[in-house]
């Protein structure tokens, strides 16, 4: 555990000194602007202290207490590793949503192969490297890169456990994948995220959350909010807050509110969506 924790920290200090060269990585690379960029990389930052600080806390060895009737035993409870842990990533967050499941794999002693998103493969591939800068001695990450072909060959290859962020689509094909092997999965999917408005909510606070929730990182979020409830009182000022406060919204490649679609095919999607909410009356 001490020479994980000094490892990883080591890696945390890294992408700290380093979180412009990142971030601009990011945003050439997917779109993202930067300030969401920030937001993400200091997230990650913050996930690789707390697996490097708590790991042994959390999996260290410890006894546990016997019964009366076993009382000439005495037991003790470790966590082993799995031994090696395979982490496809995705590509509206491809720093912090990754490094989540790498980092904690890694404190807890696995070696990771990471599969980074097909439309962000040099954001995966700088994590690799430069976790390497500071762990030249094993190479513990190490990154493959394809489509969905070569996830399909990760699940199957023998992993003593996977995690994947992705499409319920997917993730279904993933966790059938990895069941022929009965391979542990850990998934994260898409959502239906609600969020309630009730008659005594601060509306200026709760317009700035709703607008922000649903439309930080161009709405290419997993837990963004996807739907609103506001109770009758109230519905009328809050929606007229929301689009007061939506409408102010910048968009464009550089020093907006809101970059690019990353995924071509999401155009088509969105187009749906506001067909379909024209179509029902939405304004």
């Amino acid at each position: 555990f001490a020479g994980r924790r000094k490892r990883l920290l080591r890696w945390r200090a890294l992408l700290a000194q380093r979180i412009e060269q990142l971030t601009d990585l990011m945003h050439l690379e997917g779109g993202k602007p930067l300030a969401d960029a920030v937001v993400e990389v200091v997230s990650a930052v913050e996930h690789i202290d707390w697996a490097a600080r708590n790991a042994r806390r959390v999996l260290g060895a410890r006894r546990v207490r016997s019964r009366l009737i076993l009382a000439e035993f005495s037991g003790h409870l470790e966590y082993q590793p799995y031994g090696v842990v395979g982490v496809i990533g995705p590509w509206n967050y491809p720093v912090l949503t990754p490094i989540g499941s790498t980092a904690y794999a890694l404190a807890a002693g696995n070696a990771v192969v990471f599969k980074p998103s097909e439309y962000t493969p040099a954001v995966g591939q700088w994590l690799v490297d430069t976790f390497a800068e500071v762990v030249p001695e094993q190479p513990v990450l190490t990154a493959v890169h394809g489509f969905g072909d070569v996830g399909a060959a990760l699940c199957r290859s023998g992993v003593g456990k996977l995690a994947f962020t992705g499409s319920s689509a997917t993730a279904r094909k993933v966790m059938s994948a990895c069941a022929e092997s009965l391979t542990p999965v850990l998934i994260e999917a898409g959502g239906k995220d609600a969020m309630i408005v009730d008659s005594d909510a601060d509306l200026d606070a709760a317009a700035e959350a709703c607008v922000w929730g649903a439309m930080t990182n161009a709405g290419q979020t997993c837990i963004g909010i996807e739907r609103v409830y506001a109770v009758e009182p109230v519905f009328d000022a809050f929606v007229a807050k929301v689009v007061d406060r939506a409408g102010r919204l910048t968009v464009g490649a550089d020093g907006s509110d809101l970059g690019p679609i990353t995924m071509p095919a999401q155009l088509d999607v969105i187009r749906r969506h506001i067909d379909d909410a024209l179509a029902r009356g939405g304004r």
